[in-house]
């Protein structure tokens, strides 16, 4: 009886023990100890995520592949996998499962080691939320605390989805959703069985079990979850057979975008970054921008197409390299990357049909002769050699080329990586929203955004703020300039400047129309000549374009300020829009994790922009006025620039534009000198586009390579599609415009009967004299001197 009682109570004293114990490891930890209502407010880690204006994705940025997942979302099958393997008591247990602690003690007894920390799934939510790693007593105390606060505030539901979301699972991939897509390609509520339990053996060892680079252990850790879910009940027989012999088919799935636009993508990085630091990577925000995926695709396309059209003129470089030994092969293609459609390969064989070519992954295809006939050997960007006779001509077995896949049938075709490089901004004119942006042949290749960042001159494509600074002072598209030689000497100059037309041509007496849509040189000289250097670069100031970018003499008449395109294009919407100056986007509106939209784009419109949105939000009440953009020029002189800009469609440079069967398009070519930049800029009243290419080095794009020949093409490609089904889209006319018959010789008015006239364009107070007027002061003008002077029509060409 003694006995019975020393030991009753030596057991009772144990209790009272481990209480006194636990409630002394409480009162020392629980001032510590977060809380636990914090985890339903605590916000994920996820990913930065920019969208198309029509939502599809462009790029995710952050180091945390996670979606979130409702519970409710979570099929009940990986539920069963995900208990089975981790935690099969989780229901009945309150946090804390005391046999997985003792198993946990006994192996530490036995190794002397911390094994396994005999967790369940809400210490690990409890370790995964607010704990560190770090294997100690204090930090397993605190874990076992938490937990069954845990248990008390949440419920099983709740605690199962923050496990499922939080957890890593390998390949950067966070919670299950993330995982599913990553390994499998889908979302989880897709998965089969077998794949189910592939994803519920990652969480012991993401490393260990990964199904990629460890297929047969992670099969051998699927198939024990299989066998404890059919031991559990959770599973028949006949799901188990047909899981356990299910083929593993993991491997990675890198989400690619919907959209290939990865220079926009890192311009909403940038000034996401610059919004919001680095937590843009990880709070989850999803960025909308105001570029559409079709006219996007279209913009990628168009130069894609035209910069091989001209790197193919030119002639086969070679080439990138030649590996002899066929054993050096596939480790060589591994390490050589696809750079946009350009994928490496080296040749293996050659035959009179063509070649065949091994790829990365040691298999072999078959390049049709057909697509090399065009690599005859590169000489110079002016000059090629003749055009190979056959496929042997033009490689040899073991050069590393480089080859595009055919959309069509998949079939290899011969290719080689162009040099050129090319921009195109597309732009809403009246709001300045960018609807497609490409910043070069390809990001891959180089991060270099030349839509924003190179500095180009701008040759011909400058010419229209020339002569709209002249009609602002007083000219008339009907003036008559002398397209003549000239001769410029200034002090500080070592030698005079003879400039010279593109045709090294010169017509003599021609209107201001004429000038511009032929592009005449000595005209643009003349005509700043005359308005004065001061003025004109006050006067284009106004369009956005710095002063200190134009060079102040009169080269700058020619295009030689070095600007950057987007400032350009923003500069030409003024023109496009009817005389208002906007500033580009690309940011529509920020949305957080929730839906909730956290930044609205406001952007200064144009009157016209503001009377449509008004018309389509008739009936709707808004407190938001629309602020209206400045206006920079007379809305009449937009409409001559873009009246006359038709005609450089219709008659001059820019007439490849006529196969898109339009009436409504202006633009205009430009060209610097030795042909270093290729330049097309155009627009209806709805869009504008602008389009450069050269190389980023500077130097000649050959002989017979213009503006009309390289970026034209471009703008084609893409406007074509860009306005395919559109209605003509042409600026309204507005008040205070003439039209009149004029001579075509001498720019004045002209009788009803004359058969040498045309109608002209003319704002009201500037009516040109009649032919039977002796004199008649035509219009006032700044001198050199900067003067104001009164000079007649029809001498105006002899004062130069």
């Amino acid at each position: 009886m003694f006995v019975v009682k020393f030991l009753f109570a030596l057991v009772i004293a144990l209790i009272c023990g481990v209480v006194l114990s636990l409630a002394g490891a409480y009162l020392y930890l629980s001032p510590n100890l977060p809380s636990v209502e914090s985890l339903r407010h605590m916000e994920l880690q996820m990913p930065l995520r920019v969208y198309s204006q029509d939502e599809l994705l462009i790029e995710e940025f952050g180091e945390m592949r996670r979606t979130p997942i409702r519970f409710d979302e979570v099929p009940p099958d990986f539920i069963n996998a995900l208990l089975s393997a981790e935690d099969d008591n989780f229901t009945k247990h309150h946090g804390v499962d005391p046999g997985s602690l003792l198993r946990a003690a006994a192996q530490l007894i036995k190794t002397g080691r911390i094994q396994t920390g005999g967790s369940t799934i809400t210490m690990q939510v409890a370790k995964n939320f607010f704990l560190t790693s770090e294997r100690s007593f204090s930090r397993k105390a605190n874990e076992i605390l938490l937990a069954l606060q845990i248990e008390r505030e949440l419920s099983k539901n709740e605690i199962l989805e923050l496990y499922v979301n939080k957890i890593y699972l390998g390949n950067r991939a966070y919670g299950i959703e993330a995982a599913a897509n990553v390994y499998y390609g889908k979302s989880i509520k897709e998965l089969n069985l077998s794949q189910m339990a592939m994803l519920a053996g990652l969480p012991k060892a993401p490393s260990r079990y990964n199904p990629i680079a460890n297929p047969a252990r992670s099969t051998e850790r699927r198939d024990w979850i299989l066998g404890r879910m059919l031991k559990l009940g959770h599973i028949s027989q006949q799901q188990y057979d047909e899981a356990v012999n299910a083929e593993q088919d993991a491997k990675l799935h890198i989400k690619t975008p919907d959209v290939y636009a990865p220079y926009v993508a890192e311009m909403v990085r940038l000034e996401m970054i610059n919004r919001y630091g680095s937590d843009a990577y990880t709070n989850g925000l999803n960025v909308y921008t105001t570029v559409p995926s079709s006219l996007q695709n279209h913009a990628q396309n168009a130069v894609f197409s035209g910069l091989t059209d001209y790197d193919r003129r030119h002639g086969y470089r070679g080439p990138e390299a030649h590996i002899e030994k066929r054993s050096e092969w596939q480790n060589v293609l591994r390490n050589t990357r696809r750079i946009n459609r350009f994928i490496p390969a080296i040749v293996s064989a050659i035959a009179d049909d063509g070649i065949f070519v091994m790829l990365s992954d040691g298999s072999e295809e078959h390049v049709s002769w057909q697509t090399m006939r065009w690599a005859a050997p590169f000489l110079s960007n002016s000059s090629r050699g003749a055009p190979p006779s056959n496929p042997a001509a033009v490689v040899k077995v073991g050069d590393l080329i480089r080859v595009e896949q055919s959309d069509e049938n998949g079939s290899l075709a011969f290719s080689q990586l162009p040099k050129i490089q090319a921009s195109l901004i597309s732009l809403n004119p009246h709001d300045g929203a960018i609807r497609a942006l490409v910043g070069g042949l390809s990001f891959e290749h180089s991060h270099y955004n030349r839509a924003t960042q190179a500095q180009r001159q701008p040759g011909s494509s400058f010419k229209p703020f020339i002569y709209s600074a002249a009609l602002d002072a007083g000219y008339t598209a009907a003036s008559m300039i002398n397209d003549a030689p000239i001769e410029i000497f200034e002090a500080g100059m070592k030698e005079a400047w003879r400039p010279k037309n593109s045709d090294n041509n010169f017509l003599g007496p021609i209107r201001l129309r004429e000038g511009l849509y032929r592009s005449r040189n000595m005209v643009s000289i003349r005509l700043m000549q005359d308005i004065g250097i001061p003025y004109t670069r006050d006067y284009i100031s106004h369009f956005g374009l710095k002063k200190e970018n134009l060079p102040p003499n009169l080269s700058l008449s020619l295009g030689s300020a070095t600007l950057v395109p987007m400032d350009l294009t923003s500069a030409w919407a003024v023109f496009a829009n009817g005389g208002y100056k906007v500033e580009p986007y690309i940011i529509e509106r920020i949305e957080d994790r929730d839906g909730q939209v956290l930044y609205q784009a406001q952007p200064a419109i144009t009157p016209h922009l503001a009377s449509m949105n008004a018309k389509e939000a008739a009936g709707e009440q808004s407190d938001d006025e629309p602020v209206l953009a400045e206006p920079v020029i007379d809305e009449r002189t937009a409409y001559l620039i873009t009246d006359i800009l038709k005609d450089v469609v219709k008659h001059g440079t820019g007439r490849r534009a006529l196969s898109l069967k339009r009436t409504d398009l202006a633009g205009k070519t430009g060209t610097t000198n030795d042909s270093f930049d290729s330049w097309f800029i155009g627009y209806n009243y709805s869009l504008l586009t602008s389009v450069w290419a050269g190389f980023d080095q500077p130097e000649t794009l050959g002989r017979r390579e213009y503006g009309a020949t390289i970026a034209l093409p471009i703008w084609i490609d893409y406007m074509g599609q860009a306005l395919a089904g559109t209605p003509a889209s042409n600026q309204p006319e507005p008040s205070g415009l003439s039209v009149l018959r004029v001579d075509r010789d001498s720019g004045r008015l002209a009788s009803p009967s004359s058969d040498n006239s045309y109608f002209e364009l003319f704002k009201q107070e500037d009516t040109p004299p009649r032919m039977d007027d002796e004199f008649s002061p035509a219009f006032e003008f700044s001198t050199p001197g900067g003067t104001p002077a009164q000079t007649p029509q029809d001498n105006l060409f002899d004062l130069f």
